[in-house]
């Protein structure tokens, strides 16, 4: 008798594993950006434009421009993504998206050590730029397109692969339903985490998110096979 190998979960760039873990991620910043930050979210832009349009139209440009930094992050980090996937960057790298993953991590970790003293821009900086990694960089869910740091996006496909479900008895459709159902559930699920830790923590909480990240980071290097190549060379 033959013994079947154990399967361990795929934990490709756009698998739903890693897009799990992502989405923690992404629910616990906006969480502790809210509750440690004054109120803020800084993983989606959106408001940050509609409130520099607001102050700029009443002539506030002092107020104004303190929304300018969090978005020229976000700008940045997109970037920063598009930079390591050219041809002889990526070389270098390896892995392009490993390397995001551990950028992402450090920012975390030093924006931990931070005191509450630093002002909230420099924290909604540095949380915006890991969002924009990480929105630019995972941007599948299997072979849909998926957000791990929002969800608006993610919750109308839900809906539409929820009515195609019923609708026409779609297979392919109930499993995208599944899967987006799981994600939204994920993010939630970092923001309550993000919501208790922040408030009993304090701001080192986020060296939990960082975690997430470290096992993701972890997960994805033995998926790709990064580890048992490691231990091949060592052992030449």
């Amino acid at each position: 008798m033959i013994d079947k190998p154990n399967k361990i979960p795929s934990l490709s760039s756009n698998s739903f594993s890693l897009g799990v873990l992502l989405a923690i991620v992404g629910g616990f910043l906006d969480a502790y950006t809210f509750i440690s930050r004054d109120g803020v979210f800084a993983n989606a832009q959106t408001g940050n434009m509609v409130l520099f349009a607001v102050k700029a139209a009443y002539g506030e440009w002092r107020e104004a421009v303190h929304y300018i930094p969090p978005i020229l992050a976000f700008i940045l980090g997109v970037l920063v993504s598009e930079i390591v996937k050219i041809p002889h960057v990526r070389q270098v790298l390896h892995s392009y998206r490993r390397s995001i993953l551990i950028l992402e991590c450090t920012v975390l970790i030093i924006v931990g050590f931070l005191p509450e003293s630093v002002p909230n821009i420099v924290v909604t900086v540095c949380i915006a730029f890991v969002s924009s990694l990480q929105i630019s960089t995972f941007n599948k869910l299997d072979k849909w397109a998926y957000n791990s740091t929002m969800t608006t996006g993610n919750l109308r496909t839900a809906t539409q692969a929820a009515y195609l479900a019923v609708k026409e008895r779609n297979e392919e459709a109930k499993r995208q339903f599944k899967e987006f159902f799981v994600i939204i559930l994920s993010f939630l699920f970092g923001a309550m985490t993000g919501t208790f830790s922040t408030t009993y923590i304090g701001n080192s909480s986020i060296w939990i998110a960082s975690g997430v990240l470290v096992i993701a980071l972890i997960l994805y290097h033995r998926d790709r096979g990064y580890l048992s190549k490691s231990i091949i060379v060592k052992l030449k």
